[in-house]
């Protein structure tokens, strides 16, 4: 099984943490959803797009320093431009899924705006966590060492394998 096993159980473990934060964040942006609409005059999509932002900021929080702190941070403005990028294209998806129902097919009763805001947070999410693993938060690539005498020992190639 060797390396194919390993880098399974890295990929489990990644999707693992990118679920506990993304399911908080699920919890901040409907809360803060449901918050707004009940407090504010707002139209709906626009205390969506207001949670979303929250939720943005919470999410970045978490996968920098819990999900992917492992990754390079080199380059954090770099870092930062792409996540925001991803994180406003996840947003057009996410309300645009809710200003369809709204708008389009008139769904717009507390539970329907409700069910429609969950419904583009889903499909906003696997956009999100391909673009984040592929282009944010990118993996360090694997160090070679250096052994005496030339050739790779089994120590060493062990060492190679546990890099992310």
């Amino acid at each position: 099984m060797g390396q194919g096993s390993s880098g399974l159980r890295r990929l489990v473990r990644e999707v693992a943490k990118f679920g506990a934060v993304g399911g908080a964040g699920v919890l901040v942006n409907l809360g803060v959803f449901n918050l707004v609409r009940q407090a504010t005059d707002l139209q709906v999509v626009r205390a969506s797009v207001i949670a979303t932002v929250v939720a943005i900021v919470f999410n970045y929080v978490g996968f920098r320093y819990f999900t992917y702190r492992d990754r390079d941070k080199s380059r954090r403005t770099r870092e930062m431009s792409l996540f925001l990028l991803f994180s406003v294209i996840g947003l057009v998806i996410e309300n645009g899924l809710l200003y369809t129902a709204t708008y389009g097919f008139g769904w717009d009763s507390s539970l329907q705006s409700n069910i429609f805001k969950f419904l583009g947070i889903g499909i906003a999410t696997l956009f999100r966590f391909w673009s984040y693993r592929t282009w944010v938060f990118r993996a360090l690539p694997v160090r070679e060492e250096p052994v005496a005498g030339g050739g790779a020992t089994a120590a060493g190639e062990r060492l190679r394998q546990r890099v992310p």
